[in-house]
């Protein structure tokens, strides 16, 4: 693949470089990404995601981008909502696979005797693995509830307060869900999984604030240096996945009858303004709710661990939202395109908003760090306000398995001073820190070139894995 070195964090792959693009790809990293970038198919890919019909400006990728299904986890793609395309591969399976952070007043120096008891009494209390059974008991009316209220709907029925709602993308809740668009197989998969985690790369991580790059903003989101935080990265369950699923093969159908064509069936779409995408749209925000009831559900229960296991009010733990974000999905957004606004459908497929000063949670790996960083006016210009979304992997989940065999992963980790807790030792390789990018060099990247801005390093301390 032909790539074009624009600017030190920018590459540009030329509209010519394969058939049928519409726009050129432009890929955010510097040439020691670029280089890890090169090693799979995410570049061919993100080609491929310039072929779409209706797609404006470029089809993008943060320095987090790998190869992925449809486009690569990474790739933005912005589709005009008259004339364009939705593609479910361009979001993703785990629709709303997403981050949420909350900030603490107490201080990890003070708990740490009582930090292993802490991480068994979290990973007690919040349901892992594939198909694990969620904490809620819902039935149809309750899920239909969810689907359409999202964190809302947890909020009314005793899971946290409305002020967390305020620090929430879209509050939690996306409109136009069309729970009758979720098929009757989604709904099962997905009734009894809310107050789940899951498994592969979802967690519940115990950190600490290690470094502050910006002390007005980090006292204005709570955090400061010693601080416990918590950290919740999950999504939208068997029911997301199923949603799109369904779809791929519904916009495969599809497409003969609208005369389309793409060079990868994986990125099956239909027109926005059709039938099959009002359908996919009303299913996919359905799916997008449920992610954010269950990550407010899994919030208030860590709250309640944590008052539980050390002893402290909620006064003196005054454990707050900092911000939830979504990753895999799509939004109605405006945006400047050749100095005019412009309705589009923005679709992130492993990749954060980065409105001008909203918070943006990137999570590394297991043994390393994460980040808080705040969006800017560049993203609004440079890439739909979108930024990157966490470390991206270097290793599939088999060879991490097979590059940790012999090794102790969770001995590894605790020297680093990290508890770990997992259903077992494959949980743990899978995982391991060698198996992602270093995410401070992928900070690093989308702080120099401008699209959202360092605030906080945050360290972990314990950790919960799927």
């Amino acid at each position: 693949m032909h790539v074009e070195q624009v600017s030190p964090y920018l590459w540009r792959i030329p509209p010519d470089a394969a058939p049928g693009m519409r726009v050129p790809g432009l890929v955010v990293a510097d040439e020691p990404l670029m280089r890890q970038i090169r090693s799979d198919l995410a570049l061919a890919q993100l080609a491929n995601g310039a072929t779409l019909p209706g797609i404006v400006r470029a089809a993008l990728a943060m320095p987090d981008i790998h190869q992925g299904y449809g486009l690569p986890v990474g790739g933005v793609v912005a589709t005009d909502l008259r004339s364009g395309v939705v593609s479910p591969g361009a979001i993703g399976f785990d629709i709303n696979c997403g981050v949420r952070l909350l900030r603490t007043d107490l201080d990890v120096a003070e708990m740490a005797p009582r930090l292993p008891a802490l991480v068994d009494a979290l990973y007690a209390a919040v349901p892992t693995g594939v198909g694990g059974r969620g904490s809620v008991n819902l039935d149809a009316r309750g899920l239909r509830g969810v689907l359409t209220d999202g964190a809302a709907w947890a909020v009314a029925h005793g899971h946290g307060s409305r002020e967390d709602l305020d620090a929430i993308e879209s509050r939690g809740a996306i409109a136009g869900a069309d729970p009758d668009a979720v098929s009757r197989h989604s709904q099962e998969r997905g009734i009894r999984q809310l107050g789940s985690l899951g498994s592969g790369n979802h967690f519940v991580e115990l950190q600490m604030v290690d470094e502050v790059y910006d002390d007005a903003v980090a006292r204005r989101l709570g955090l400061r240096v010693g601080g416990l935080t918590l950290m919740i990265h999950t999504g939208s369950r068997g029911i997301g996945h199923q949603v799109c699923t369904d779809f791929v093969k519904t916009a495969g159908t599809a497409m003969g009858r609208y005369g389309i064509s793409v060079p990868d069936r994986q990125l099956a779409c239909a027109p926005i303004d059709s039938p099959e995408a009002r359908s996919y749209l009303g299913a996919m925000r359905a799916a997008a709710n449920f992610a954010f009831a269950n990550r407010q559900v899994l919030a208030e229960a860590a709250r309640r661990v944590v008052e539980r296991v050390l002893g402290v009010s909620p006064a003196a733990l005054r454990m707050a939202v900092v911000y939830d974000v979504a990753h895999n999905i799509a939004k109605e957004e405006e945006h400047q395109v050749d100095g005019a606004t412009r309705r589009l459908l923005v679709h992130r497929k492993g990749a954060t908003r980065a409105f001008v000063g909203q918070p943006v949670i990137v999570p590394g790996d297991m043994g390393r760090y994460s980040f808080v960083l705040v969006g800017t006016p560049t993203a609004m210009r440079e890439t739909f306000g979108s930024t990157c979304h966490g470390a991206g992997r270097v290793m599939s989940r088999t060879a991490a398995v097979k590059a940790a065999r012999g090794r102790r992963i969770g001995e590894e980790l605790a020297q680093r001073g990290v508890v770990a807790r997992a259903a077992g030792h494959q949980s743990l390789a899978e995982e391991m820190p060698e198996a992602y990018k270093d995410v401070r060099e992928v900070v690093d990247v989308v702080h120099g070139f401008g699209i959202s801005t360092r605030v906080a390093r945050l360290k972990p301390v314990g950790v919960i894995k799927g």
